[in-house]
């Protein structure tokens, strides 16, 4: 059980951090080498936001009685990874660079980067996974997330020195989040009995 909640994690983390691997790269591209730990730091700080708020709408959504109703967030990433394949994401790359030229810490410009451009995919995402799980399994989410940020940070950083791969990432990140959106939609259904009440009779 334990496995299963942290490939989840895992797989809803990298569907909405795919493409900022890109923009790490470039805030990395941008900034001096004593500055790595203020990015890491900024982004675990944006990062932290988004789940926070995802937490507690969340948590007010488990108020709703039935599970199979909750179930219904699910049709967010779907609808949000059908978007993606079809019409694609905007390119935010002037207002990376803008945020970073502003006075402030790198820290701060990192978090505000962080909100700005992953706000509400991240939203989309981690509301319908924390609404389904216990306190137990949040636990293990979160925990998986710490370590997947570090990593994702980490490559980041290493795409600065490997610009095809991130040429690559950019031109066909939308395409592996679009799939990896829909899945974890149809997963959600699917886990929370959604599926099951709306069609008992072919599940």
């Amino acid at each position: 059980m334990m496995l299963s909640t942290i490939l989840t994690a895992a797989t809803a983390y990298i569907s909405t951090s795919i493409d900022y691997l890109v923009i790490l790269m470039l805030i990395f591209s941008s900034t001096g080498k004593k500055q790595r730990w203020p990015v890491f730091v900024g982004d675990l700080l944006g990062t932290g936001v988004l789940v926070t708020t995802s937490l507690f709408i969340a948590y007010v959504l488990r108020l709703v009685p039935q599970t199979w109703i909750l179930g219904l967030l699910g049709v967010i990433p779907i609808i949000m990874g059908i978007k993606l394949l079809v019409f694609g994401e905007n390119d935010e790359e002037e207002a990376i660079q803008k945020g970073l030229t502003k006075n402030a810490s790198i820290i701060l410009n990192v978090a505000i980067i962080t909100i700005t451009t992953c706000g509400a995919d991240n939203i989309g995402i981690y509301v319908p996974l924390f609404a389904q799980n216990a306190i137990s399994d949040i636990v293990v989410i979160l925990i998986t997330f710490l370590f997947m940020l570090s990593l994702f940070c980490y490559i980041g950083f290493l795409l600065t020195r490997i610009p095809v791969l991130a040429e690559f990432l950019e031109k066909y990140s939308r395409y592996l989040m679009g799939v990896i959106y829909s899945g974890l939609g149809v997963y959600i259904l699917w886990e929370s009995g959604t599926l099951t009440h709306f069609f008992p009779s072919y599940f």
